[in-house]
Formats: C-alpha cells, sequence, structure tokens
C-alpha cells in the first residue's frame, strides 16, 4: 500500500506529540480517513500529518521504565503543550501515570497516530521522502493495518528519542562472565537483586536510582564509573536551564555526538543518593580491565565476585531507520541548526541533544512545525 502525507512525525513520545499538536495548531490536518490526502491527491492548505508510534499503545518509553520509579521520584515531567497534567497521587508508578496522561492527550487532541508499527528505512524520493513502514511485534500478536506500507511525505520530524538504542558494554572477557547481566533499561525492581552481589556501572542518574535501591536488598554492591561523579547540593535555575542548554546545543551544532545532560551538570546529591550513601554503597571504584567467569577484574588487577553486572552506561540516538541518508560526520555527530538537519530539505531531528529534556521537547517539537510550515509555503 502506498500512501502520502505532507509531514510524517516518527515517534510519539514527549517530543513527538508536541509536534503533532503544533501540526494541528497550525490546520495541518489528518492523512487518516482522508483518501484524496492519503493516496496523494490534492490537499487543502497547508496540508496533511500523520505520526508513526512503535509502541502499543500511549507512553513511549514511559511505558518501560522500572517499577519502583514514582511521581515523587521521577524528574519533572513538563506538561505537553495544551493540556495540564491532572493531580496525581506521588505514590503512582511513573509507568502508570505518564502513559495515562499521554493516552488522554492523544485522545483530547484527536492526534492520527498508527500503531504499532517499526519505521525501517527513510530514503530521499524526488523532493521528499519515502518511509518504509514494518510490523512491530505485539502481546497478542495482531498487526497494524499499515504495516508493510510505503508513505511519501515532503516532510519528517524524527522524535524516536534514545530507549532503543542502549550503549552496549565491551570490556575484555564481557563473554567469559557466568553470571546475568543487564541494561538499567531492563531493570523492574530491587527484589530481583535479593542476597546478590551487584556490581552497577555507571555515573548518571540512572545508575545512581539503580545502586540505592538495589544496596537495599542486595548481599553487596559495587560501583564503577570511568571518572569520579560530580555532586552537588542543588542547581541554580540558570544552571538548570538556559545556561545549560546553550552549553548542549553549542555542543550539538558543533557537529559533535550529543552527550548526557549530566555531563554538563553534574549530580544533585538527592535521595537516591543520600539513600546509597547511608547504605554505604555510594564508594566509587576506577573503571575495571575486564571480567573473568566469576566476575570483575579491577584496575589493580584485583579480582571481585559478583553474581549480577547492571550496566547503566546509558543510550544513543535511536536513528537506524534514518542510515539511508548518511547524516552522521567524522565527529560522530549529525550537523544540525537548531533542530533541522543541515543539507537536507525539511528534515528535523527532536528530543535530540540540547531538546532531550521534556521541556526541551515540547519547544523542540513547536519550532520544527514552525520552520517546516515556513519552508513548505516558500518551497525551499
Amino acid at each position: 500500500m502506498n500512501f502520502h502525507a505532507t509531514v510524517a512525525v516518527i515517534g510519539a513520545g514527549q517530543a513527538g506529540l508536541s509536534a503533532a499538536y503544533h501540526l494541528a495548531r497550525r490546520d495541518f490536518v489528518s492523512a487518516l480517513g482522508n483518501p484524496s490526502a492519503s493516496q496523494g491527491g490534492e490537499e487543502s492548505s497547508p496540508g496533511t500529518f500523520i505520526v508513526f508510534d512503535a509502541e502499543e499503545s500511549a507512553g513511549g518509553a514511559w511505558r518501560h521504565r522500572q517499577e519502583s520509579l514514582t511521581m515523587a521520584t521521577v524528574n519533572g515531567i513538563f506538561d505537553l503543550p495544551g493540556m495540564e497534567q491532572s493531580e496525581i497521587k506521588k505514590t503512582t508508578p511513573a509507568r502508570e501515570a505518564v502513559p495515562n496522561y499521554f493516552s488522554d492527550y492523544e485522545a483530547k487532541m484527536d492526534l492520527p497516530i498508527i500503531r504499532p508499527v517499526s519505521v525501517t528505512s527513510v530514503n530521499e524520493a524526488g523532493n521528499g521522502y519515502r518511509i518504509e513502514l514494518a510490523a512491530q511485534s505485539t502481546s497478542d500478536g495482531t498487526n497494524s493495518p499499515y504495516a508493510g506500507s510505503t508513505w511519501q511525505v515532503d516532510a519528517v520530524i524524527n522524535a524516536t528519542g534514545t530507549w532503543n538504542n542502549p550503549n552496549q558494554p565491551q570490556y575484555p572477557g564481557i563473554e567469559k562472565f557466568q553470571g546475568r547481566q543487564l541494561h538499567s533499561k531492563d531493570y523492574v525492581r530491587m527484589e530481583d537483586f535479593t542476597s546478590q552481589r551487584v556490581a552497577v556501572v555507571g555515573g548518571g542518574i540512572s545508575a545512581v536510582q539503580q545502586l540505592a535501591e538495589v544496596s537495599d536488598v542486595a548481599k553487596q554492591t559495587y560501583w564503577y564509573t570511568r571518572s569520579k561523579p560530580f555532586f552537588r547540593a542543588s542547581f541554580t535555575a540558570e544552571e538548570g536551564g538556559r545556561q545549560t542548554i546553550d552549553k548542549v546545543t553549542k555542543h550539538t551544532e558543533a557537529g559533535n555526538a550529543p552527550r548526557s545532560i549530566v555531563s554538563y551538570t553534574g549530580l544533585i546529591f538527592n535521595q537516591d543518593a543520600k539513600r546509597a550513601h547511608a547504605n554505604g554503597a555510594l564508594n566509587r571504584r576506577p573503571i575495571f580491565q575486564g571480567l573473568y567467569e566469576n566476575g570483575i577484574i579491577e584496575a589493580d588487577g584485583t579480582q571481585v565476585e559478583v553474581d549480577t553486572i547492571i550496566w547503566a552506561i546509558g543510550f544513543r540516538p535511536s536513528l537506524a531507520h534514518l542510515d539511508p541518508l548518511n547524516l552522521y560526520n567524522e565527529k560522530g555527530g549529525i550537523n544540525i541548526e537548531g533542530t533541522k538537519v543541515k543539507g537536507k530539505k525539511n528534515l528535523h531531528l527532536i528530543g535530540y541533544g540540547p531538546s532531550q529534556s521534556t521541556v526541551g521537547a515540547n519547544r523542540a517539537g513547536r519550532d520544527a512545525v514552525i520552520s517546516i510550515a515556513r519552508d513548505l509555503k516558500s518551497g525551499t
């Protein structure tokens, strides 16, 4: 099946929903249920739009967050444009509260979202792009009727985030280790580590959160990082906001690969850090030289036996479907200005670089739509 839309948004997390909202606000209409538009016929001004999402239901990556992450402990979730979050108990798991909010938002805004589908590739075609869709596995084995379809679009707003592209550990002897290994994205509950010897690797927010929890129930915990983490009591409004965004923007627009926000700000000595410290777990060790069958070989050659290793080593942008466009430069980054990819017509990345935060994602969705509407109108 072949379809057409003026603008395609890939991903329905915070950034993708923001972009969809702003497209609708600028009078772009759904490409669904509009035969002349979706089949490439004459479109009313300014055009149509569609959103592709790989999840079975609303919520993006929030659907998969660890069970213990509640609305009391999660970093702030900024309201989506046009709809405030309702009051909710602080003890509610974020993996329930945020998807419920997103679901209500999608219904209220009547957004044209196709799910679950996986965008397998985006290729340049004519004056726009050709998007190939495949079925995304579901719990009940059903497929979207749009699986296997092809969409010709004039503009693409990519909002796929990082959740589906976790960094993979590469250390000598990693294949020899006979215990359990998991990335922090696969962490569900602390009870899974009861009475175990657990190593947590990484110096970010997730590492500290999971170290704090695991140290409540584990027999022993070990914390390894490449550099000594920097803890601070708090951020000023400027440090936590515009000042940091300016630094991230400068780094990203120079064509560098995106870095974690924590690498700019350091860590807050929050309740998770205090909990880990009280448990004697906030005792950072230098990164190790490798692994062996029963555990870790530390920098000085000491062998430490562990049962489980949690790799809290972060994520990279999930952009494999954009590989046909050859976006990466020699630095391992993408040349962008604002949200727009330099040298590519009407291609925007949001939730990337400076727009990784929820408030940044909202602004990026708006900015991408403003740019696309302007460029489509001018024909550039």
